[in-house]
């Protein structure tokens, strides 16, 4: 045994990595039944013994797998949370209740995404007057059946007041408008609204002309002529800033586009109040909902019906699960990428590279290895009595004449005395700050590379 001493000082080892290599020689030794190997023999046990510095599975510290693990819990909390407020927003916004205000001859047109939808209901909240009809087609009906109508109007305006009639028009459209004011020298306002957003926009500031689809400052009587290039609700209103009331008469005729109910699959007259329509997967169909024409009814009829979409749950299931595994394939992929870095590279065969890997790996949690930290734990602890010993009571060391005073201090900032020990290596070679910085950021020990548990300050008495 006193031959390979040499051999084994030659690589560039500290002195408890050349006790190691001691032991695990003497372990193989005794594995070849007490004959020690000489020559070749002895060189490939000592060049495999080397060798296991290098080799063997990668471990990854304990506190880079906690983060890992927390931030895959952090992304799949996100995912989660991300597709709720997806899920909430089509549910509740884009295919959320909605109550409609329809006149006479309206032909509103239905395509709601199969995806997320599976019915749509229609309920009639009042059914006094000539119910509407719901129609479900396989593919969206031609815009091809014009329709000439027309309403009269006799309405009292009141100071500072308005009065407003709604029709839902198609693409194409045409609304006439005919007035004729009772009040000469009066002056209102005549105005053709897109949708509620617009009507709201004019009442704010009746006076300015670029809030609506049509603004007529109009007197005694006279005509106006409107074209309508987008399907959608609108609302014909007068408004009075006068102080005094305003009779006004209206005549509307319209010529509107309707579309073609003579091919569906489905038509509900809303007998029972309501009417459900599926829709079909994949490639879904179309919702009709017509109102009468004002001569089988009141001129001036409006109904008000409650539309509501019944959502298609495994879609938003389906789309969570699917979000969830395509997120951990992604921070799957992303940790050995990480892994690798933390490596510092290892090579088509497997290697670690030398220039930057340890000389020593991170030892086992095993009771195999406790025994080559026993003689320097009790260096250390020799070394601190000496040194508190004759240490000063501020804890500041004082230099001595044989220089070993050095030795006593802290190995990492070379300020502080070393006045700690790491569990379970015991190796005392650090200030209790530093000891306590080392175990949370890097939680091996720096001299034999082994896992911490704990570091334990130590008190003079």
């Amino acid at each position: 045994m006193a031959e390979r001493g040499p051999s084994l000082s030659s690589s560039s080892r500290d002195e408890s990595s050349t006790s190691s290599s001691q032991v695990h020689l003497e372990e193989e030794v005794n594995n070849w039944g007490g004959i020690e190997p000489q020559g070749d023999d002895f060189r490939q046990l000592e060049q495999q013994q080397i060798g296991t510095s290098y080799h063997g599975n990668f471990t990854v510290p304990d506190d880079i797998a906690v983060d890992i693990q927390d931030d895959t819990w952090s992304c799949i909390i996100v995912v989660l949370t991300f597709w709720f407020f997806v899920s909430m927003t089509l549910i509740l916004g884009v295919y959320g209740s909605e109550s409609l205000r329809l006149g006479p001859s309206s032909s509103i047109l239905l395509r709601p995404n199969p995806i997320f939808v599976q019915s749509l209901k229609v309920v009639e909240l009042d059914d006094t007057k000539p119910a509407p009809l719901l129609y479900g087609f396989h593919k969206s009906p031609a815009l091809d059946v014009l329709v000439n109508w027309s309403s009269n109007y006799n309405a009292s305006v009141s100071a500072d007041s308005h009065k407003e009639w709604v029709y839902y028009l198609n693409e194409g459209s045409q609304i006439n408008i005919s007035y004729s004011m009772t009040n000469l020298g009066s002056s209102m306002f005549l105005v053709i609204a897109q949708g509620n957003e617009g009507l709201n926009k004019w009442l704010e500031d009746p006076t300015y002309p670029n809030t609506t689809l049509s603004w007529n400052l109009i007197h005694d009587s006279g005509t106006i002529h409107q074209k309508i290039y987008t399907s959608a609700n609108y609302y014909i209103a007068v408004g009075n800033l006068n102080t005094e009331d305003i009779e006004i008469e209206l005549d509307l005729q319209v010529e509107a586009y309707l579309y073609n109910t003579t091919q569906p699959y489905y038509r509900c007259s809303f007998t029972r109040g309501q009417c459900i329509l599926d829709v079909l997967l994949p490639t879904g169909n179309a919702a009709l909902i017509a109102t009468p024409s004002p001569g089988e009814g009141t001129p001036s009829a409006e109904w008000y019906v409650k539309l509501s979409y019944g959502p298609r749950w495994i879609t938003y299931i389906l789309g969570i699960g699917g979000l969830t595994v395509l997120m951990l394939v992604v921070f799957n992929f992303l940790n050995k990428f990480r892994f690798a870095h933390y490596d510092g590279g290892t090579s088509q065969h497997g290697q670690m590279n030398p220039a930057r890997a340890p000389l020593l790996s991170n030892k086992d949690d095993d009771l195999s290895s406790l025994g080559s930290s026993y003689e320097s734990v009790s260096q250390d602890e020799a070394d601190l009595e000496e040194f508190l010993a004759s240490g000063s009571q501020d804890g500041k060391l004082k230099d001595s004449e044989n220089g070993n005073s050095t030795r006593r201090l802290c190995g990492i900032c070379f300020d502080a005395p070393r006045d700690c020990f790491f569990l379970p290596c015991g190796h005392c070679v650090a200030c209790f700050e530093c000891g306590t910085r080392i175990v949370e950021v890097e939680g091996t020990c720096p001299l034999c590379r082994r896992n911490m548990k704990k570091v334990r300050k130590i008190f003079t008495v």
